[in-house]
């Protein structure tokens, strides 16, 4: 790496730590920092690095001030050096590596519209610099209050937005989406007219995680056999290693997936992981359709994809069962007219 300006170290740290899954309170000071020193005169941030004052803006601590004048002096930061030499997430296998670059898009992540960290634009051009050929933005829902979900007002903004991104950076696409809530009676959480007008939805259970086997069964069955669920996000909501997975019939939600051509989602983050290799190997069994999906929440994280590719190949998942290895029309072709009741 050559030299970087301040706010480029700052931000590549932020990158850093969000693909090594560092603690969000550690990404925010970098953030923080970033923004203080994108707004500051040239002038200022010279003269308070030459004087020691650096500590003196709001935001701005002895690692970051270090960072900053480090960057100034046209010297790498150490911080950043030392991040840069950790390992890139990358395949367990060949046939890993192949899943990987068959990969087109990426169909579950969240912006600043909802619980993200960055914005449309940033996660968008975070994906093209992966070689991705499309994400599917897929914000949260209105129950989901503590993420910010979208109400029907701000998904339409949201739509607008993405409708003047794509035409700024065209041949790459943002399909809209959204992460709907499956409620406790299986219903959707948002208008069945919105959820019409979208490229792609994911579903996926948030609340009332330990409600009994067939009460859940009959939940998730609902949600996967409506006819505008294209993906069944983190089936069972585990958390690792503090949360066990829900409890369903995996035989009869895999069977309604199967029947209504609704995919299963093979979820990267590393606390989900989810499902579980078991299920995993029942829902291929089953005839299902995959989305391998990273649910980035920040830039670094969308290079996740390993963390799916890994698991689909070690049981055999062929890749042309993953819908994500088609291109953006054909994603939104099968999201248009896969059988429903």
């Amino acid at each position: 790496m050559g030299a970087v300006t301040p706010v480029e170290a700052l931000e590549r740290i932020v990158y850093l730590l969000d693909r090594a899954h560092a603690p969000s309170y550690r990404v925010r000071a970098f953030l923080n920092a970033a923004r203080v020193v994108a707004q500051l005169d040239p002038a200022e941030l010279a003269e308070r690095a030459a004087t020691g004052r650096l500590t003196e803006l709001p935001g701005i601590g002895d690692v970051t001030a270090g960072v900053i004048t480090e960057a100034l002096a046209g010297q790498v930061p150490s911080y950043l050096a030392k991040l840069d030499e950790r390992d890139e997430p990358g395949p367990g296998s060949p046939e890993s590596a192949a899943l990987r670059a068959a990969l087109k898009g990426d169909c579950h992540l969240h912006s600043t519209w909802s619980d993200g960290g960055a914005d449309i634009r940033t996660m968008a051009t975070a994906a093209m610099a992966l070689g991705h050929e499309y994400i599917v933005l897929t914000d949260h829902s209105p129950r989901l209050t503590v993420a910010h979900g979208l109400d029907r007002e701000r998904l339409e903004q949201q739509l607008e937005e993405v409708a003047e991104l794509n035409a700024e950076l065209a041949p790459f696409r943002i399909l809209t989406g959204i992460e709907v809530d499956i409620f406790e009676d299986g219903a959707l959480d948002a208008d069945e007219d919105m959820l019409e007008r979208l490229d792609v939805v994911v579903a996926s259970v948030h609340a009332k995680l330990r409600m009994d086997e067939r009460a859940m069964t009959e939940r998730m069955v609902l949600a996967v056999s409506s006819p505008h669920v294209d993906i069944l996000g983190h089936c069972t909501g585990r958390l690792l290693p503090k949360r066990p997975p829900s409890r369903f019939d995996a035989e009869l939600v895999f069977a309604a997936c199967a029947r209504f051509d609704t995919a299963v989602e093979i979820n990267c983050r590393p606390e989900r992981l989810d499902p579980p290799t078991a299920l995993l190997r029942q829902a291929m069994e089953a005839g299902c359709r995959f989305a391998i999906d990273t649910d980035a929440h920040a830039p670094g994280q969308l290079e996740w994809l390993y963390h799916g590719t890994d698991r689909a190949a070690a049981v055999g998942l062929p890749p042309e069962r993953v819908v994500n290895t088609w291109g953006a029309d054909d994603l939104v072709a099968w999201t248009e007219d896969h059988p429903r009741w």
